[in-house]
């Protein structure tokens, strides 16, 4: 890809993609996108179809193909303006879609699909994050007030945390029966792509990790440096210590191979691009699971993406389960958004959120779109506790983020108690293992989910 700066196309922005940094956009509710475009092959190999392509408006174009399991470098690309994703059956278009379009109607040219990069960012609580809990307290105090008949007395603090004794390990641990599981995930490869991972973290030294960095214009492609937290977070519950230095115990699947892409900025935002490079360094890799607390929002009555279906198929048919975060943007109980991008792909094991009582988590979204756009399973994803870069350690944050690594770490431990089942296998166990709950599939698929 081509180095340098490009605008992307919302009205009032200062994000940039190559060489990404990330910011706030102001078009309406979605983030906005880059300007380069998505192509989706047919059944034709890619590079044959990027040959024709390259023929026909002179595109340079360069494969992931040529890199194997070290994914690719933006350095390494040189001039290239078109990057294809070959186990994918995508590329990554730096040209005018008007041009692509008048393309695609040529069947020959194997284009089967057409559509613009988004950018997307990690999926956690709004900024205001502190007056966002305030209301979630007010609205559960004012649940239990409603249905107990106390007047409008305060709320004991048990009655909201569903008193669970933490001291030795986390209520999400607890609640998935983690704890009771004999496997460890050991020999499983997990890829965790966020926006990185302090691998100087003590809770993680002498672990098997692996980094690869996606952003653009970054000068090391080993650099994860996670100065978010997100990453670091998302990791810890995944794949986190059985004994960290200070309790309570908070990972799940405490001997795998930790994979760690960085597709999100330090800001938290990165692009399309970035996540389909992770998901083809992850296949490369052999990892079983994919984790992805990303994304973008939908709108009602949006379709998923096919590129990011097709994706997803075929790390199902190479071994690989993604699974991604449903999204935060529900306001419950007046307001519920449709499961984001792209967790609403049918071939994405989209994960919504539950609090400790077992209720659905106000901000998670919900399966409101068909064909597929669904909440497949649920985990814990309020106040849970992990990770955080140094100074700090460890923290507790809320999000359909935190319910996410849940679920991968939980599949880690089937892919190790299951070594014949991989992929839409994987899939099926998960799910067909999770422990059913008394509310609307709509909110959180099968139930939450349950270690082996």
């Amino acid at each position: 890809m081509a180095r340098g700066t490009r605008k992307t196309n919302s009205a009032a922005t200062t994000a940039t993609v190559n060489g990404y940094t990330g910011g706030p956009v102001t078009d309406g509710r979605g983030l906005g996108t880059t300007g380069r475009m998505l192509v989706r092959f047919g059944t034709s190999d890619p590079s044959t179809c990027m040959k024709s392509l390259q023929q026909a408006t002179g595109v340079r174009a360069a494969s992931t193909a040529d890199f194997g399991e070290q994914g690719y470098s933006v350095q390494e690309l040189g001039g290239s303006n078109a990057l294809v994703f070959h186990r994918l059956g995508v590329a990554l278009v730096d040209m005018p879609a008007e041009q692509l379009h008048v393309l695609a109607a040529d069947a020959a040219s194997g284009i089967r699909a057409i559509e613009p990069e988004r950018i997307v960012q990690a999926i956690d609580l709004p900024a205001n994050s502190v007056e966002y809990l305030r209301g979630y307290r007010s609205a559960v105090e004012h649940l239990y007030n409603s249905m107990v008949g106390d007047g409008g007395r305060t709320v004991p603090e048990h009655a909201l945390t569903g008193a669970i004794d933490e001291s030795a390990a986390t209520w999400g641990l607890q609640k998935t029966k983690a704890l009771l599981s004999k496997f460890s995930g050991k020999g499983i490869r997990v890829a965790v792509l966020d926006t990185g991972l302090d691998v100087s973290h003590p809770d993680f030294a002498g672990r098997t990790i692996v980094t690869r960095s996606f952003l653009e214009g970054e000068e090391n492609q080993s650099d994860v440096h996670d100065a978010v937290g997100h990453g670091t977070h998302c990791i810890g519950t995944a794949c986190g210590p059985r004994a960290p230095g200070t309790p309570p115990r908070y990972g799940i699947a405490w001997e795998t191979d930790i994979y760690v892409g960085k597709v999100l900025s330090d800001e938290g935002f990165g692009t399309d691009g970035s996540i389909l490079a992770g998901i083809d360094w992850a296949i490369a890799s052999n990892c079983a699971i994919v984790s992805m607390s990303l994304g973008a929002p939908a709108e009602l009555g949006q379709s998923f993406s096919p590129i990011f279906e097709q994706t997803a198929e075929r790390a199902l048919a190479a071994g690989t389960l993604i699974v991604a975060a449903a999204g935060n943007d529900s306001r419950r109980p007046d307001l519920v958004r449709p499961v984001g991008h792209p967790a609403n792909c049918p071939s994405i094991m989209a994960v919504g959120a539950l609090d400790s009582s077992m209720a659905v988590a106000p901000f998670s979204c919900g399966g409101l779109n068909g064909d597929g756009a669904e909440v497949d399973i649920a985990g814990p994803g309020v106040q849970v506790r992990s990770s955080w870069p140094r100074q700090l350690l460890y923290r507790t944050i809320s999000g359909t983020s935190m319910a996410t690594p849940h679920v991968a770490g939980i599949a880690a431990l089937h892919a190790e108690a299951n070594p014949g089942l991989r992929g839409r296998a994987l899939w099926n166990i998960v799910r067909q293992s999770a422990s059913t709950l008394p509310l609307e599939h709509r909110d959180v698929g099968v139930g939450i989910v349950q270690a082996p």
